[in-house]
């Protein structure tokens, strides 16, 4: 019997010749040097406790963004609707709407909003502060600078637009199915029979329809999102506000609302044009590619008209992230509160 100091090795910080943890004595046969059950059963909570570790960014992540689409989906309903019309009054719009389809029409396409933040915001979040903290090491614990945390927003929200695109294209039909003549809606009775049909009409591949606009908006706003939210909490800490606090928090959200409604717009136009669009009398569709697009709605409005319905987007978005990423903080804190 003898207690932990073995070398280091694929059990944490103990290897194969010792296999003790701390205040646990292990078992180990001399003749063949077998680690025996009790070692095992010692090993196996450090064990699970780096796979949860490993998965909780993940799983805050698409909490936190489920939790933030419950709150805003009526928001975005009169975002797309308003993008689709060429512009308008944000208010006469969602009245329009509940005086037409019933109030609950503005939760249309909430399942697949929520499927949306399931798959793209669990990843896109979860891959940021993973790669956050690991950035957070290489300088010592020290402030990120703000090109790497910009990086980093890139990269997550490009990867996470991959996994959430699916659920994007059933949530934007969806949500405009009512604005297209009866004979062209599709008429999707939930988020599954809108991904069931769409492979099934439109091939596997229909699922990633206007995937580049999908991931080129994700990675705008990403960027925008999470390296302004990173440098705005640093600053409100040097004047005073230690991170974690409600009004270092609530700040720092606002902030980055900002700076992903900005950066996101001229994409996220793209990406509703692109996927809301049905073949014409020809065959043919409006924007066979997302430059054709890009091109046509500059000659027809110029720079302003990728720009069509910002204060309504602003007033979806920034909220979004504000809720968002504060309920990603109470969610820590409630971990942190019970040892997770």
């Amino acid at each position: 019997m003898e207690r932990g100091g073995g070398e280091r090795g694929m059990f944490g910080s103990y290897g194969m010749a010792g296999l003790a943890m701390p205040g646990v004595k292990v078992g180990v046969s001399e003749a063949t040097k077998t680690p025996s059950p009790v070692a095992f059963a010692a090993a196996e909570p450090s064990m699970g406790m780096a796979a949860w570790k490993a998965a909780k960014p993940f799983m805050n992540g698409g909490l936190s963004g489920m939790c933030a689409t419950v709150l805003i989906q009526p928001i975005d309903i009169v975002k797309v609707r308003l993008q689709l019309s060429g512009g308008g009054s944000p208010f006469k719009t969602a009245s329009s709407i509940v005086a037409q389809d019933g109030f609950f029409s503005l939760y249309r396409g909430l399942s697949a909003g929520l499927l949306r933040q399931a798959t793209y915001t669990t990843a896109r979040l979860g891959i940021f502060n993973t790669v956050n903290d690991e950035l957070k090491k290489k300088a010592g614990g020290g402030k990120v600078p703000l090109w790497q945390t910009a990086g980093a927003g890139l990269m997550a929200g490009g990867l996470g637009a991959i996994f959430g695109s699916p659920a994007d294209l059933s949530l934007i039909r969806m949500q405009s199915d009512s604005t297209l003549p009866v004979a062209q809606r599709r008429n999707y009775k939930g988020v599954g029979d809108a991904l069931v049909r769409i492979v099934r009409e439109e091939g596997f591949m229909g699922l990633f329809e206007g995937a580049g606009p999908t991931a080129a908006r994700a990675m705008a706003l990403n960027m925008g999102m999470l390296a302004s939210n990173e440098k705005a909490k640093d600053m409100l800490e040097d004047s005073g506000f230690k991170k974690g606090t409600m009004p270092n928090t609530l700040t720092a959200s606002a902030v980055s609302g900002f700076f992903a409604s900005f950066f996101s717009l001229p994409f996220d136009y793209v990406k509703t044009q692109m996927q809301k669009q049905q073949p014409g009398p020809d065959g043919k569709l409006p924007f066979p590619t997302t430059m054709s697009c890009v091109s046509k709605t500059f000659a027809e409005g110029g720079a302003l008209k990728f720009w069509t319905g910002f204060p309504t987007y602003y007033v979806r978005i920034a909220p979004h992230v504000m809720f968002t990423l504060l309920a990603l903080e109470q969610i820590i804190a409630f971990q942190k509160t019970i040892g997770l």
